[in-house]
C-alpha cells in the first residue's frame, strides 16, 4: 500500500483552460493484469485542445481526466503481472486519464523506456512518435529517394515526422510559419511559409512531378490541395482536421467529410491512395496485434531519439497544478516542442 495522495486534473465541460479543476483523492490500486504508474511526465497534445471545446470526435462525456499519454515508474504490479516490472520506467498511450499523479493501466499496454531518455524526452514522442512512425512506414511506406510534403512541420507530429522521413532518406518539404524555417533548414527540410500566398503552387515549383506522400493534419480545403499534389502512385495521409478546431456544429462532420473524400479518391483508377489515419483504428486487428504493433513502433521511435535521429523538443515543463497555463501555452502556437506536465 502507498501512503501517497492522488492529484489529477479534471475537465468539467466546455471551458476555457482556466476552467480545469484540480482534484485530490486516494491512490488507485492495480487490479489483475494491471500496473500502477507514478506519472513523471504527461503531454499536452492537440487532442486535449479539441476535448475542452467538445470537438474531439470520440471523447468521453464530461467530467473526465484528460491526458493522451504518459511516462512514469511502475509503483505496483497487480495479480498475474511480472513483479520485475516494479521500478521500471514505462510509457503508455491512454487517450484520457494521463493528467494524474498516479495512473492504472493494463500491463500489456506499457512500453519500456530506454535508460538513455529522461521521462520528459520520452513523453515528447509517445503519441506524436507513434503517429509519425505509423503514417510514414505503415501507411505511406516512404522509401529513400522519395519526396514528401509535411504540413505543420514545426508542430508536434510534424516535427517528428520530418526527422523520421529524413532518417529514412526521403527529401522533405515542410509547411510552417516563418519562425520555424531556420530550424527546418538545419534538419535539411525545405520550408514553405503557409501564410505567404499559394502553398500548392510553391510545392509544385519545388516538385514539378508531384510528391510521393503528403501528410495533412489540417483537413477542410487543404485535403483537396494535398491530393492534387501527389505524383502517380503517391499516398495522401490525413490525420486530423485542425483547420476546423474552432468551428461550431457537428464534431464528426469534418472527419466524415475527409473519410468520404478518401473513399471516393480510392475508387479512381490513377494509382494514388488516400488514407485517414487514426491511431486507434488498429484495434480492429485485435487487441494483441494492436499492442504488439504499438510496442514495436514506439520502441523504434525511442531508439531513433536515443540515436539522435529525432530530437526530443520540450517547450516547457509545468506541474499538474498549472495545467491551465500549460494548455494555454500549447494552444498559443508560440511553443516550439511539447508542453509537458509533471506531478
Amino acid at each position: 500500500m502507498t501512503t501517497e495522495r492522488l492529484t489529477e486534473v479534471v475537465l468539467p465541460g466546455i471551458v476555457a483552460p482556466e476552467g480545469l479543476q484540480i482534484r485530490h483523492g486516494g491512490v488507485p490500486e492495480a487490479g489483475r493484469g494491471q500496473i500502477l504508474i507514478a506519472m513523471e511526465a504527461s503531454g499536452v497534445s492537440f487532442a486535449e485542445q479539441q476535448m475542452r471545446r467538445g470537438r474531439y470526435y470520440d471523447q468521453p462525456p464530461y467530467p473526465f481526466v484528460p491526458g493522451y499519454d504518459l511516462v512514469g515508474r511502475v509503483l505496483t504490479a497487480g495479480e498475474g503481472v511480472d513483479p520485475g516490472l516494479v521500478g521500471q520506467r514505462v510509457a503508455a498511450l491512454v487517450k484520457v486519464g494521463g493528467w494524474a499523479s498516479h495512473v492504472v493501466v493494463d500491463a500489456a499496454d506499457a512500453v519500456p523506456v530506454p535508460d538513455a531518455l529522461t521521462a520528459a524526452e520520452a513523453e515528447t514522442v509517445v503519441v506524436n512518435g507513434i503517429t509519425a512512425w505509423q503514417m510514414l512506414h505503415r501507411r505511406a511506406r516512404v522509401r529513400a529517394g522519395q519526396t514528401v510534403l509535411v504540413h505543420g512541420a514545426g508542430g508536434g507530429v510534424g516535427s517528428v515526422l520530418v526527422q523520421l522521413a529524413r532518417a529514412a532518406g526521403a527529401e522533405v518539404i515542410g509547411t510552417a510559419s516563418a519562425r520555424h524555417h531556420d530550424a527546418l533548414r538545419e534538419l535539411q527540410v525545405t520550408p514553405v511559409d503557409y501564410r505567404a500566398g499559394n502553398v500548392a503552387a510553391r510545392v509544385r515549383e519545388l516538385a514539378p512531378g508531384g510528391v510521393d506522400a503528403v501528410f495533412d493534419h489540417l483537413g477542410g480545403r487543404s485535403v483537396i490541395d494535398s491530393w492534387s499534389l501527389l505524383a502517380p502512385g503517391g499516398t495522401l495521409v490525413c490525420y486530423g482536421s485542425a483547420s476546423t478546431r474552432d468551428d461550431t456544429g457537428s464534431k464528426q462532420w469534418p472527419v466524415l467529410k475527409i473519410l468520404a473524400r478518401t473513399w471516393l479518391w480510392n475508387t479512381l483508377p490513377n494509382g494514388r491512395r488516400a488514407h485517414f489515419y487514426n491511431i486507434w483504428a488498429g484495434r480492429a486487428l485485435g487487441k494483441d496485434r494492436f499492442r504488439a504493433r504499438l510496442r514495436a513502433d514506439l520502441t523504434e521511435v525511442f531508439t531513433a531519439v536515443a540515436r539522435g535521429d529525432v530530437s526530443a523538443r520540450i517547450a516547457a515543463q509545468l506541474p499538474l497544478a498549472r495545467a491551465a497555463e500549460a494548455l494555454r501555452l500549447a494552444e498559443s502556437g508560440t511553443a516550439t516542442g511539447k508542453v509537458v506536465l509533471t506531478p
